[in-house]
């Protein structure tokens, strides 16, 4: 058995970093972190590693990641109507929820949005007090 293993990062393809940048910094609250001629978006010590204008990456996936083509969850801690009313305040319809989903602490309640490339992305909360969301 090896030793404790962690999830570090992944990668998500743009098209555009000042877009993408904007976006990810303040609907997500991302850290945007400059890397080489590139940018990462840091949560905590967790990262996505962008791919995109300028960036020439080396390995890839057999299949490399294309803009649009990520599909990204999120903890949102707090009831999931405030996720709802914070993409409002960001002019973001959601594209499905609030909608019960399984995520990697369990059951919890989800709402599904768009990246400005389309990648889909997800808030989920694990709030107990909500209805749905034991």
């Amino acid at each position: 058995m090896p030793g404790k293993i962690a999830f570090d990062h992944c990668v998500v393809h743009v098209s555009d970093f000042a877009r993408s940048n904007a976006f990810y910094a303040s609907v997500l609250g991302a850290e945007v972190v400059t890397v080489g001629t590139g940018f990462a978006y840091r949560f905590g010590d967790r990262q996505l590693n962008l791919h995109g204008p300028g960036v020439d990456p080396v390995p890839v996936a057999r299949l490399p990641v294309q803009p649009g083509n990520s599909d990204l969850c999120f903890r949102w801690d707090g009831p999931i109507a405030e996720a709802v009313a914070h993409l409002a305040a960001h002019g973001i319809t959601p594209e499905l929820g609030p909608v019960r989903r399984f995520g990697a602490r369990g059951h919890g309640t989800s709402v599904y949005f768009r990246d400005p490339d389309g990648s889909l992305l997800e808030f989920i909360s694990y709030e107990t007090s909500q209805g749905d969301a034991s």
